[in-house]
C-alpha cells in the first residue's frame, strides 16, 4: 500500500498515521460521506416545507461535518493523560448545562433537552456520554490498581448524578444508553453477575415507574402499542411512513432523489434518515450501513483484546458500546422494533450536538486504541 507518509516520518502526524487504526478511520469516513449524500436526499423537502431554502439543512450538515473531522483527528492525537483531562472538563461543563436545561431549556415533544448557547441550540446530554464513559473507566481502573481508592463508589455516584439529571428532562433513551454502557464497564471491571441481574431488575422497575409518572414516556409507549396512526407529527405516524418508505425501496431502491414517502416524514433528515436510505437506495445500503457500524464495534473490541491497561479496556468498551447501541436504537426505532427514542444515527442524521459528541467519542477511541509506545502508555 502506497501512502504519502513514510514510516520513518517522526513528525506528530507521521507517528499518528502509523499508530492509528486506519480501518476504523476509513469506516468513519464512509459514514460521514453517506451522511452528506443522505442529507441531499432527505432534507430538501423538509427545508422547503419550513420555507428555509432547499439546501438549508444540507449546508448546515456539511458545516457540522467539517469541524467534526478536525475534532475527531485532534482528539485522536491526545495522550492518555490528556484524554482523562478532556473527559473531566467535558463532564463538569455538561453537568452544569444539564442542571440548567430544565430551567432555561425549550420544551419539545414534552421534554426539555435543548438549550441555546451563543445562538446555537445544543443538547448537553450528548456531550456527557463520552465524558462519563471515560471518567467511569478511570475510576474503575484506579480501584483495580489501588483497592484503597473508592473508584467503584465514585463511579456509582457519578452514574446516579447523570441519571438523575437525565430523568429530570426527561430523556429515557439516553438514560438506557448510558446505563447499559456503565453496567458493561462495571462487569468488565469485576462486578458480580448477580449485581448485573439486580441492576437489570431495577431497570425494568424504573421503566415501569417512568411509564406511570412521565407522560412523555407513556405517550411514546402507547403509540408504539397502538396500531392507529396519530397526527402528522406523532411518533406513530412517522413510524408508519418510515415502514412504507422501506417497503417502497425494495432491494435496490427507487434511486437518488426519487423517494416520495420521505416528503411526509417530518424527521426524515434526523431520526428517520435510515428510512430515506432504504427508500432511495434499497436494502443493500441499509445492510451496508448496519455492517459499517458492526465493523467499527467489533474491530475496536478486537483492538483491546490483548490490552493490559485496564483504563484503556474499560474506556474503549464503554465508548464503543455507546456508539453501537445508539445506532442499534435508531435503526430498531425506524423498523418499529422498539418505541421511538428521538436518538440520531451517528454521522448520518442531521444534528450538530450529536455529531460533535460522536466525533469526540470516536476521537477518544482512536486515541486509546493507537499502538502507543510503552513510554507513552506510562503517562496514564
Amino acid at each position: 500500500m502506497v501512502t504519502p507518509i513514510s514510516r520513518i516520518d517522526n513528525s506528530l502526524m507521521g507517528r499518528w498515521w502509523w499508530t492509528v487504526d486506519r480501518g476504523t478511520l476509513l469506516a468513519l469516513g464512509i459514514l460521514m460521506g453517506l451522511g452528506i449524500i443522505l442529507s441531499f436526499s432527505a432534507s430538501p423537502s423538509i427545508a422547503d416545507h419550513l420555507k428555509l431554502g432547499s439546501f438549508y439543512f444540507v449546508i448546515r450538515h456539511i458545516a457540522f461535518i467539517i469541524p467534526s473531522i478536525f475534532i475527531l483527528i485532534g482528539v485522536s492525537l491526545l495522550s492518555l493523560k490528556s484524554i482523562k483531562r478532556l473527559a473531566l472538563f467535558l463532564f463538569l461543563l455538561s453537568t452544569v448545562l444539564l442542571i440548567l436545561t430544565p430551567i432555561i431549556g425549550a420544551e419539545i415533544k414534552g421534554a426539555r433537552r435543548w438549550i441555546n448557547v451563543a445562538g446555537f441550540s445544543f443538547q448537553p446530554s450528548e456531550l456527557i456520554k463520552p465524558a462519563f464513559a471515560v471518567l467511569s473507566a478511570w475510576m474503575f481502573s484506579e480501584a483495580h490498581v489501588n483497592p484503597h481508592i473508592p473508584g467503584n463508589l465514585i463511579s456509582s455516584a457519578l452514574y446516579l448524578t447523570v441519571v438523575g439529571l437525565l430523568v429530570m428532562q426527561p430523556d429515557l433513551g439516553m438514560t438506557v444508553l448510558i446505563t447499559c454502557a456503565w453496567f458493561a464497564q462495571f462487569f468488565f471491571a469485576g462486578l458480580s453477575i448477580l449485581w448485573i441481574l439486580l441492576g437489570m431488575g431495577a431497570g425494568v422497575i424504573g421503566i415501569a415507574f417512568a411509564y406511570f409518572l412521565l407522560p412523555h414516556v407513556s405517550k411514546r409507549i402507547d403509540q408504539f402499542l397502538d396500531p392507529t396512526a396519530g397526527d402528522r407529527f406523532s411518533d406513530k405516524y412517522q413510524i408508519t411512513q418510515s415502514l412504507d418508505a422501506l417497503m417502497n425501496g425494495g432491494f435496490l431502491g427507487q434511486g437518488p432523489g426519487e423517494g416520495v414517502i420521505k416528503r411526509a416524514l417530518p424527521d426524515a433528515h434526523a431520526d428517520f434518515v435510515f428510512a430515506v436510505a432504504g427508500e432511495e437506495f434499497g436494502l443493500l445500503l441499509g445492510i451496508l450501513i448496519s455492517l459499517l457500524f458492526l465493523f467499527i464495534v467489533i474491530r475496536n473490541f478486537f483492538r483491546i483484546f490483548h490490552e493490559t491497561n485496564m483504563f484503556i479496556i474499560l474506556a474503549v468498551s464503554g465508548l464503543v458500546i455507546q456508539f453501537g447501541l445508539q445506532a442499534l436504537i435508531n435503526i430498531a426505532s425506524t423498523l418499529n422494533l422498539i418505541p421511538t427514542k428521538g436518538m440520531t444515527l451517528p454521522f448520518l442524521s442531521y444534528g450538530g450536538s450529536s455529531m460533535l459528541a460522536i466525533s469526540i467519542s470516536m476521537g477518544m477511541i482512536l486515541s486509546l486504541t493507537r499502538r502507543h509506545a510503552d513510554e507513552i502508555k506510562r503517562w496514564a
